[in-house]
């Protein structure tokens, strides 16, 4: 079982009003998280909301029924509660009436939960995101060494938690069967698309455009929708946490890219599944694409899990000239190239550097990771 660095920033809040509101992606490990929780926490009950005889006492909005289930519990987490109709009446009910009573709810879906919880819940919810292991809840577990030992399977199998200690066989089964329906499950039973098939093709052109820029002209006439339901699904895939964008960087000069965007999945294995290629990562052609991925994601988890929440773009120029991450925090500018082998120099372009007076440039390679576990 893996610490989950997301716990400690939930601690700060339990003492706190406010509901908390965790999302995440299926089998990204929040239940696992409640039951850590539980068990370092005794007033603290766990209510899993796809059971159904818990489902109808909730859905009754009938108060007496529901805290009947809490059996003196101070602290009551709802697991997949994006489950319940109208869950967030039920939430805004027991927060209005029983204010000593601390609520968590789970999600695998933003849009779902979000929409449930959204109005009723307006000024009285703080919001966490669990995201699959990092370098650091990893190393953590295992040792920095091992780690090392682990990077080239974490390439193509990913970081799930319920997937990264099984053979590479059991792996390969286990992403490919979380990839297909039960990873749309949130948007198939809540959006009712007319045709599920379009989305797994979306998904897919993404896969195979992993830093690269995304037309969604492009993308529309590839799967032959209009570019209005492809940024409809492109959305519904951010908000059930498989994807999730980047946008360019731009002050308005003139030769920049502007207004352009690219794709990364937030595990390199729900990627490789996508395309259903679990080449060892010394035999694969987009070695490259794999890395940047990875790389990218990782960074996104390291400042998530810090609670940290910079804007995360990528710059681009009509000539070629390109910095593959670009992080604005307060003002300031860090960069970072991903290149999975070391060696190669790498400087920062002059356009950039003479525009933004930034010098320095943040080499990533296979060599040297460890640069993003000690990001702070």
């Amino acid at each position: 079982m893996y610490k989950r660095d997301t716990i400690k920033n939930i601690d700060i809040w339990l003492d706190k009003p406010e509901i908390i509101l965790l999302f995440g992606a299926r089998q990204v490990g929040k239940s696992t998280l409640l039951e850590i929780m539980a068990s370092k926490n005794k007033s603290l009950k766990v209510l899993n909301c796809e059971n159904p005889v818990i489902a109808d006492i909730l859905e009754s909005k009938d108060l007496l029924r529901i805290t009947s289930l809490f059996d003196n519990a101070k602290i009551i987490a709802f697991d997949e509660a994006q489950s319940i109709v109208e869950i967030g009446k039920v939430l805004k009910l027991l927060y209005d009436s029983k204010p000593a009573i601390k609520i968590i709810a789970t999600g695998s879906s933003s849009f779902e939960l979000a929409n449930r919880t959204g109005e009723p819940l307006t000024g009285r919810n703080i919001k966490f995101r669990l995201l699959p292991l990092s370098i650091n809840e990893i190393s953590e577990n295992k040792g920095w060494l091992p780690f090392l030992e682990l990077r080239n399977d974490l390439l193509v199998f990913g970081s799930y938690p319920g997937i990264i200690d099984l053979s590479q066989q059991e792996k390969k089964k286990k992403l490919l069967n979380l990839s297909g329906d039960y990873l749309f499950k949130d948007i198939y039973k809540f959006e009712r698309l007319k045709n599920p098939g379009i989305l797994k093709n979306l998904l897919k052109a993404i896969a195979l455009q992993v830093g690269n820029l995304v037309s969604v002209p492009e993308l529309a006439s590839l799967t032959g929708v209009s570019a209005i339901t492809v940024d409809r699904y492109l959305d519904l895939l951010e908000k059930s946490f498989i994807i999730f964008k980047i946008g360019s960087y731009s002050s308005n000069l003139r030769n920049e890219l502007k207004k352009s965007r690219k794709y990364y999945f937030y595990d390199n294995g729900i990627r490789n599944a996508v395309i259903n290629n679990f080449v060892a990562i010394n035999q694969r052609t987009d070695t490259g694409a794999l890395w940047e991925n990875y790389c990218v994601s990782e960074i996104v988890k390291y400042f998530n899990n810090a609670d940290i929440f910079p804007n995360f773009y990528f710059w681009r120029t009509y000539d070629g000239a390109e910095i593959d991450l670009v992080i604005e925090d307060e003002g300031k500018l860090t960069c970072y190239e991903f290149k999975w082998n070391p060696g190669k120099k790498v400087s920062i372009p002059k356009s950039f550097s003479n525009k933004y007076n930034i010098q320095n440039l943040n080499v990533i390679h296979r060599d040297n990771l460890h640069l993003i576990k000690d990001l702070g």
